[in-house]
């Protein structure tokens, strides 16, 4: 829990840059700057962590952080258009002002995985917080074996983060990319898999042997990912996924997101499969 209020205290930053990650711009980067250098000097985040975004009479909405702690500046947040907040953002154009708090939540326990093989599994806009990580393992290579990244869609037009899927990572020794597609649509082009992640998943069959597996996705996605993680013989201490609900404070105190003892913007986002099993069954 933060020891002052003034983490409860947004700090201004401008918006640089703004990139539409969609074809149906639903989904947008946005590429910030703190007004005062040593508030960013201050923002020390970890793969994983979050951010409360405030915009000025609309609200605040939490929302990971994109970027590499490895790749500091600008910080990067890729948001989807579905609420208040998150339509005004999109409606805001490069140079506008936004408030910052943070960063909050544990992260990925990258430390831990250090030696293993690592197989990275999203779905949608699910992919904004692995990729902070994936940025992350793949800029201290030397400290882990082989990479595999499987991402899926709706449809192509809905893929997110396409130069780094299709010309970034690909082309990375050790990393390797999977791509697949719920549907496509008559007149677009694509030449790789089409079907659900879950499925996609156990047609590649990543072996569990010191192997770590870190999911993020719809909720309805991550909870036959995980099925498929069982099947594949991944014991619960080497599966990895995030939690989102509701987060009004991100300190603890208004207790929004509390899961029994647990609070997702202090104990999380970031569990492993493991500690969900041990939650109240209600959640």
């Amino acid at each position: 829990m933060c020891s002052s209020h003034n983490q409860l205290v947004p700090k201004v930053a401008t918006i640089k840059k703004i990139t539409e990650e969609t074809s149906s711009g639903d989904v947008k980067t946005f590429y910030v700057e703190f007004d005062k250098p040593e508030e960013r000097a201050e923002f020390k985040n970890m793969p994983g962590q979050c951010a409360m975004i405030s915009v000025l009479g609309v609200g605040e909405s939490m929302i990971s952080i994109t970027s590499s702690p490895t790749r500091p500046d600008p910080l990067e947040f890729s948001i989807k258009k579905m609420g208040k907040v998150t339509s005004k953002l999109h409606d805001m154009s490069v140079g506008s002002k936004i408030g910052i708090r943070g960063p909050y939540g544990n992260n990925f326990p990258v430390d831990e995985w250090r030696g293993k093989d690592l197989v990275f599994i999203g779905g949608g806009i699910g992919l904004a917080p692995l990729r902070s990580v994936i940025n992350y393992c793949i800029d201290k290579k030397e400290n882990y074996g082989s990479i595999s990244i499987i991402y899926g869609s709706r449809s192509p037009a809905d893929l997110c983060f396409k130069e780094e899927l299709f010309d970034n990572w690909p082309n990375l020794e050790g990393v390797e990319v999977h791509l697949t597609v719920d549907k496509v649509e008559e007149g677009e082009r694509w030449d790789k898999s089409v079907g659900f992640v879950p499925q996609y998943l156990e047609q590649i069959s990543p072996s569990p042997n010191n192997s770590i597996a870190i999911t993020c996705g719809p909720p309805i996605m991550i909870k036959y990912v995980l099925e498929s993680l069982e099947k594949m013989k991944f014991e619960d201490e080497q599966i990895i996924t995030t939690l989102e609900l509701k987060m009004q404070c991100g300190v603890g105190y208004c207790g929004r997101c509390n899961i029994g003892d647990k609070y997702v913007c202090i104990d999380g986002p970031v569990f492993s499969y493991k500690q969900i099993k041990e939650m109240p069954q209600e959640f």
